[in-house]
């Protein structure tokens, strides 16, 4: 049994706005899809690391990856969604993964993921006989909006927040019960949803809100934040051990 990573990266970004695809948006002086691949390359744990883009996809070979050595992997296999993307990404890693090793399939946008993150869901999920996703327990009040004549987003009930999560990713299946469960429902918005569909339900292992998917421009500078944050407290923690 062996674990591998799967990084779907064939979308436009939309949301943010502008001509380059989002995850290749500077942050922290790289590519928003490198800091999401370093997190996964650092962990030993993990053979390889898979990434799917675009066919036509002419961004990547401007950028050096050679950072992230020897087990990053590209699969020009992209769809035109995010289940697309993976479960053709799962049918190509099918020549170096067996059916029962573990398949972690993260968001190029959660550039914020760290190696305790993965470990944590590796940890957790890992002994769970369906598998798990990381996830926040949702701490806001939440408002289901009404369908208003006048254009107005109006407020028709509140939601209760007990036992609801936010889901995160990575996500991390068996392959072949993942890609099994995204044939059988291609519809999904993420991988759990498919695994749900066949009667399973995947352990929750609890995350933390730094985990966050950069959707909108502003997400970008939170990251940034949260990057500079970071390399000062790793700065600190160098002086006092020097």
């Amino acid at each position: 049994m062996a674990y591998f990573a799967l990084v779907p990266a064939a979308g436009s970004g939309a949301r943010m706005g502008g001509g380059m695809p989002k995850q290749y948006l500077p942050l922290a002086g790289r590519p928003l899809i490198f800091h999401a691949l370093a997190a996964l390359a650092a962990m030993v744990a993990i053979d390889k690391v898979f990434v799917v883009l675009a066919p036509d996809d002419t961004e990547w070979q401007r950028h050096d990856w050679s950072e992230l050595g020897a087990r990053l992997e590209v699969l020009r296999c992209g769809g035109d969604t995010r289940a697309a993307s993976v479960t053709q990404g799962l049918r190509a890693m099918r020549r170096d993964v067996a059916p029962e090793d573990w398949v972690l399939v993260h968001d190029a946008a959660r550039a914020c993921l760290t190696v305790d993150h993965v470990a944590k869901l590796i940890s957790e999920a890992g002994v769970d006989p369906v598998g798990g996703i990381l996830a926040m327990p949702l701490a806001d009040t939440l408002k289901q909006a009404s369908e208003s004549g006048d254009g107005v987003a109006r407020i028709a009930t509140t939601v209760p927040r007990d036992r609801l999560w936010q889901a995160q990713t990575p996500q991390m299946f068996r392959h072949g019960m993942l890609l099994d469960a995204l044939e059988f429902a291609p519809a999904v918005t993420d991988e759990a949803s498919a695994i749900e569909a066949l009667g399973l339900k995947p352990r929750l292992v609890a995350a933390d809100v730094t985990n966050f998917k950069v959707t909108y421009p502003i997400d970008l500078q939170l990251a940034e934040v949260i990057f500079a944050s970071r390399a000062a407290t790793a700065a600190a923690n160098l002086q006092e051990v020097s």
